[in-house]
């Protein structure tokens, strides 16, 4: 699922993870984009606070340059346990989510996708380099920096200014 583990990318765009399917997606197509990326579960208490917000701000700022990449995690309390493309198609009946929703994933530990550790690495949170809980975000700009890191609590829609820093930056 991508590069090796010991993360020695420079670039969030030097990843390839997997579509909901199971497709590789080389995350070099995102050059050029800002990309929040968020892990996601379908039963958990943040799930109602944060996809309508991801909906909303993708609605708002997709025509801008930005991209929101949802990846499925069961690791916090088993809180996803349904396949990719379930977790897919309920993010995109009840929620109305457009943005990609991708293979399921583990973002902590020994097995954690290269991505997030890269992610990790770049923006250490309150418990370092592990991720909290649901619906972690981070925050990449155009050239595939992480710029900023977000715990569960915070809403999507307060990282506003952020993101339209990041889409105004040359």
């Amino acid at each position: 699922m991508g590069a090796a583990s010991s993360v020695p990318e420079h670039s969030f765009h030097q990843f390839t993870v997997k579509d909901s399917k199971g497709k590789d997606v080389d995350l070099s197509i995102y050059k050029g984009k800002v990309v929040l990326v968020v892990n996601v579960a379908s039963k958990c208490g943040f799930t109602n606070s944060n996809y309508p917000k991801l909906t909303e701000l993708y609605e708002k700022y997709r025509a801008k340059g930005l991209e929101i990449l949802a990846f499925p995690c069961n690791q916090f309390l088993k809180q996803e346990p349904d396949s990719s493309e379930k977790v897919e198609e309920f993010a995109c009946t009840r929620f109305n989510a457009t943005y990609p929703i991708f293979q399921k994933i583990r973002v902590n530990g020994p097995k954690a996708a290269p991505v997030y550790k890269f992610l990790k690495a770049n923006k250490g949170g309150f418990l370092g380099s592990r991720i909290k809980w649901n619906f972690t975000k981070f925050l990449v700009d155009k050239e595939g920096r992480v710029i900023g890191r977000y715990g569960p609590t915070t809403s999507p829609l307060s990282i506003q200014g952020d993101i339209q820093k990041a889409l105004n930056a040359e």
